[in-house]
């Protein structure tokens, strides 16, 4: 169970360090300016713990199952950009989503 939750958490640092890396661009003049904003050195941090809790999950997690889980994080990234950042949620996003929870769904199953 210990495991399950670790990689829960991965997925949900990896999605806020996104969104924080998305807001660290914004306005960014430079690459430089970009990777010296706190959002972006915040996302990259959230990525590292993510990373190492990924791993944990890994110790008794199939790959089979972790990594396409991860994929969950792609349905939580765009719902926050259509509310964050305005970015379009339309019918291609939706049904693109529909296919990944399905996917996800299926993997899980098996």
């Amino acid at each position: 169970m210990v495991y399950y939750v670790c990689l829960g958490i991965s997925i949900l640092l990896g999605v806020g360090g996104q969104i924080l890396l998305k807001q660290g661009a914004i306005d960014g003049q430079t690459f430089v300016a970009q990777m010296l904003r706190p959002h972006t050195v915040g996302g990259l941090a959230l990525y590292v713990v993510s990373a190492l809790l990924y791993l944990v999950a890994l110790r008794r997690l199939p790959v089979s199952v972790a990594f396409p889980s991860v994929s969950l994080s792609y349905v939580a990234v765009a719902v926050l950009g259509n509310l964050a950042f305005h970015e379009p949620l339309g019918l291609p996003q939706l049904g693109g989503i529909a296919l990944i929870v399905g996917g996800v769904v299926l993997l899980a199953w098996t």
